[in-house]
């Protein structure tokens, strides 16, 4: 039997929102790890640059962008300055998102700024870093978007409504920018992550999490690592013609 090679990104140019830490940091990690140079943007600005720095410290060629999804202006300076800094791109894995300290509240209790906000951020911010970072990905030849989901989005999970609205907008929005950009030769997919042992999902009640543990396949809580795979073999020239596909990754808890 042949020797399966791992997944490798010599030479690819990767940028990661919400990598200052929890899954997006593992997700930086990794990318670096595989061998490509490796742009970390995100809101906090202090964690930011020290995950850099100690990506840097272990052999990693990492840097860090300052990234507010909010802020359609500083979307564009973001990616400005990963693009010099990298000199292109060929990959973009959209993981930022607000997901901390939001759930708990039914529909009639989501305030409304709270929704526009997590909608602006979670959906409306994916899109436009995708879109900035296009002409890029559109010269790399083989781009790759990496859009992060949510299985809530899968099975509804109920006193979490603008979250998994916000997560269901990005599968739909995968599916379409798969549709449009496939002649350009940008994969587009999507991974839906169950809950995840994080620091943004510490403030989940325990019950919800021993839910997820009961309901999986695989009965054990879910670790960063766990997704990092996954996402690896999206941004690498083995997924060249995978698009348009929304991988759950929850240990089966959902089946897609």
């Amino acid at each position: 039997m042949a020797e399966v090679s791992p997944v490798h990104l010599d030479g690819k140019r990767v940028l990661v929102t919400g990598a200052a830490r929890g899954l997006g940091a593992a997700f930086a990690e990794a990318i670096s790890s595989a061998g490509a140079r490796t742009i970390i943007a995100d809101i906090l600005e202090d964690e930011g640059y020290a995950t850099a720095k100690r990506l840097q410290d272990n052999g990693g060629n990492v840097e860090f962008c300052y990234l507010d999804l909010a802020d359609p202006s500083k979307i564009e300076v973001c990616v400005k300055d990963a693009l010099h800094k990298l000199e292109g791109m060929d990959g973009l894995v959209n993981n930022a998102a607000i997901a901390t300290g939001i759930g708990g509240k039914t529909m009639e209790e989501i305030e409304i700024d709270v929704w526009d906000k997590v909608m602006a951020v979670n959906s409306r911010g994916t899109w436009l870093m995708s879109r900035a970072c296009l002409p890029a990905l559109r010269d790399a030849g083989n781009g790759k978007i990496v859009n992060l989901a949510s299985d809530t989005a899968l099975w509804g999970a109920p006193r979490l409504m603008h979250y998994v609205a916000s997560k269901g907008a990005v599968i739909s929005m995968t599916r379409s920018m798969a549709r449009e950009l496939g002649d350009d030769g940008i994969a587009v997919n999507a991974v839906a992550p169950g809950l995840v042992l994080v620091e943004a999902t510490e403030y989940v009640p325990q019950q919800r999490k021993q839910q997820y543990v009961d309901g999986r396949a695989m009965s054990r809580p879910q670790m960063p690592e766990d997704v990092v795979g996954t996402v690896l073999f999206l941004l690498s020239d083995a997924a060249d013609f995978v698009t348009g596909q929304i991988l759950p990754v929850n240990g089966g808890f959902v089946f897609n």
